[in-house]
């Protein structure tokens, strides 16, 4: 074998073909001559020699400890509750409807990443104080990564309504400040809180006053498992020199096995470990002693994202009266959404929302909310613009 050859066939040729945009590397194969092998590399007098094979009926030494697998063994299954204001709301806000009469226009402006503005209207409605039947507000919102900066004023009721949110000690809590001020003076209110939590939960200390009266509260919610949740909220009235607590309980209801579409994925599922993806239920029990309540809020997901149900139990144990009953249902559609709520006097709420379009187009909303029994009958449109 010659050298030339050995050259000629080791070298990269390069070829350019017609279109300049495309680039073709060609390589040829390298022949290695076996008649003068390499010698072998010298010995190691470093290299350890291997270790002994363990004897026999001796299980072989576990490998050393890996960083990752304890970072990960530390974390905990259970979940973050959240704060303690929102353990209910999932149930209640299928059976709390926003309804209005009149005409609503809300106008959504987004300035700038972290600015926006809203122009709110309400024309033509009978829900106002004061007997009003129409108001104007105008919000501005600044959010960042580490706080929010909001307000609202009303024209027509000549108030002020402020909230500052603002990360403290590096991200660990949460501080807020809500002030709402009036021309009046009477219902002026100043509420300091701070929120703060860990990996399995959450607590809020708050502080203000409010009617003329100082007001302290402070409230914790933990997660018992990854699928119970348990806490408690107390509040000092100054005015009226009462103490109020709250009590809550929320558990998450496990899938049945045929339930699910995939039962092997179902047998997988640890029972004690979080809710898998897919339909699940909630329920929370909340004891309310400044209200004299016992209310207990059930969700139920039939179709993710599509058919969520919900119902309302309020029993009252101070005063004497009926408990209340309300079952409520959402329905999500490609551009729309229906949500209904019916109580057991026979008032009928619903509202009706849908897209005007594709991409960031119109909202239009219908709102009626029937009740025969007491004779009263309210309708009303709106409409959402963002721009």
């Amino acid at each position: 074998m010659g050298s030339g050859s050995s050259k000629a066939e080791g070298t990269n040729t390069f070829q350019k073909k017609s279109n300049p945009s495309f680039l073709d590397f060609t390589f040829s194969p390298v022949r290695v001559s076996c008649e003068n092998p390499p010698p072998p590399p010298p010995p190691n007098s470093q290299a350890q020699p291997p270790p002994p094979p363990p004897p026999n009926g001796e299980a072989p030494p576990p490998p050393p400890p890996d960083a990752i697998q304890e970072a990960a063994a530390m974390v905990s299954a259970i979940p973050n509750p959240g704060p303690y204001e929102y353990a209910a709301m999932d149930g209640k806000r299928l059976v709390s409807l926003d309804t209005f009469d009149g005409m609503r226009f809300d106008i959504n402006k987004q300035l700038s990443p972290y600015m926006a503005v809203v122009h709110s209207f309400w024309l033509g409605t009978t829900m106002l104080p004061d007997a009003k039947n129409k108001t104007y507000t105008f919000l501005t919102q600044i959010a960042d990564e580490s706080g929010l900066l909001m307000s609202r004023v009303d024209f027509d009721r000549g108030s002020v309504d402020g909230r500052i949110h603002r990360a403290l000690f590096g991200g660990i809590a949460m501080g807020k400040l809500q002030l709402g001020l009036s021309q009046e003076g009477q219902n002026d209110q100043c509420m300091a809180e701070i929120d703060f939590g860990g990996m399995t939960w959450t607590g809020n200390l708050k502080y203000g006053t409010a009617s003329g009266g100082t007001l302290f509260g402070m409230n914790y919610l933990q997660s018992i498992t990854p699928r119970l949740q348990m806490g408690g909220e107390g509040m000092y009235v100054g005015t009226n020199q009462i103490f109020v607590g709250n009590y809550t309980m929320k558990y998450t209801m496990p899938i049945a096995a045929d339930e699910k579409s995939d039962s092997e994925s179902s047998k997988k599922q640890d029972q004690n470990g979080p809710p898998p993806d897919g339909p699940s239920s909630t329920m929370c029990l909340n004891l309310n002693t400044g209200a004299g309540t016992l209310s207990m809020n059930y969700k139920r997901i039939v179709t993710p994202n599509r058919v969520t149900l919900g119902a309302e139990l309020a029993i009252p144990f101070q005063k004497p009266s009926d408990p209340t009953v309300l079952v409520g249902a959402e329905f999500k559609l490609l551009r729309s959404k229906v949500n209904m709520c019916v109580d057991g006097g026979g008032r009928i709420q619903s509202v009706v929302e849908a897209k005007i379009g594709m991409g960031q187009a119109p909202t239009i909303q219908f709102s009626g909310e029937l009740d025969h029994l007491n004779n009263v009958l309210r309708f009303g449109y709106g409409l959402t613009i963002d721009g």
